[in-house]
């Protein structure tokens, strides 16, 4: 039988967590060319490369990050095995891997995200913030369990996956009590040469804001975009102008930043995604995150 080498996969290990070689031998108090040897031996074995080494850095290679995953959780288990021996509670709970698009706002991914740590067995949440499409390869080998977006998987994506819809609502506008109560008035022609801060025009948002404008003949007065919703929020406390947020979150908004609403559309429509490798839903943690999504949140 084909064993690994544990020893060879516990240097890989500490070698993808530090990122470098010469780390790793510190914290695995060995020279740095034992451990450069044993990796060597390890990418032998397994017939794969597991380190990208064309940077300073080190970073893993689409292999190497499964390799990982399956080396967190031996070691892990070992770890797990030790406290057991010694009387110690593990308390154990099971992983979710959730990659979280950029472009959804933050009080959105915790409504949609609380319902898994609210199950009767406990669930570890691991979220990871970037752009939809790095999320998505990294979806394609296992790596997340689901992907939470604004915009669905495309028909001619390269991936194999499955959207499932969450919800949908229309949008709400909000600024600071001055400035909500000015342009309130004869919403949403009120909008026309108003201050707004708006998502960059890379995202869905904005391109079903500025066509609803053109549709309704206003043209407001555009003083920053941002690709941080949060960081258009903050700016938004401040005054420094309007800007538009999932209805169905409005009494979150309202309750974290201080706003006002000061008028509400069904014209501009967002709809949020969960993205996973299976057509039908099967996981209890996605399971719940879907269920209350349709029953609580958008319901």
């Amino acid at each position: 039988m084909d064993w690994v080498n544990y020893h060879h996969l516990l240097y890989f290990w500490v070698v993808a967590k530090e990122g470098t070689v010469t780390k790793a031998a510190e914290v695995l108090r060995l020279r740095q060319p034992t451990v450069s040897e044993q990796l060597k031996n390890l990418e032998e074995s397994l017939g794969e490369q597991l380190f990208d080494r064309s940077r300073r850095r080190l970073t893993l290679t689409d292999s190497g990050r499964l390799v990982y995953r399956y080396a967190d959780e031996i070691f892990r288990l070992g770890q797990e095995l030790k406290d057991t021996l010694a009387g110690r509670p593990t308390g154990r709970p099971s992983k979710l891997r959730v990659g979280v698009s950029d472009a959804v706002p933050k009080l959105v991914l915790h409504r949609l995200l609380e319902p898994a740590l609210r199950m009767e067995e406990p669930v570890q949440l691991v979220c990871r913030e970037d752009k939809t499409e790095r999320l998505l390869a990294e979806l394609s080998v296992s790596d997340l369990d689901l992907v939470l977006t604004d915009a669905p998987l495309a028909g001619k994506a390269r991936v194999r996956a499955f959207n499932h819809l969450l919800g949908e609502c229309g949008v709400s506008f909000f600024a600071v009590a001055d400035l909500a109560k000015a342009h309130r008035k004869e919403f949403p022609a009120s909008l026309d040469g108003a201050p707004l801060l708006l998502p960059t025009d890379n995202t869905l948002l904005r391109r079903s804001l500025d066509h609803w404008f053109d549709a309704i003949g206003v043209r407001p007065r555009v003083v920053a975009e941002f690709e941080d919703s949060a960081l258009l929020k903050q700016f938004a406390q401040y005054g420094e102008g309007i800007f538009a947020g999932p209805s169905a979150i409005e009494h979150e908004i309202i309750d974290q930043y201080g706003v006002r609403v000061l008028g509400r559309t069904e014209h501009v429509v967002e709809r949020f995604y969960a993205i996973t490798v299976e057509r039908r839903i099967k996981h209890p943690a996605v399971r719940a995150i879907s269920d209350a999504a349709h029953e609580n949140i958008f319901g």
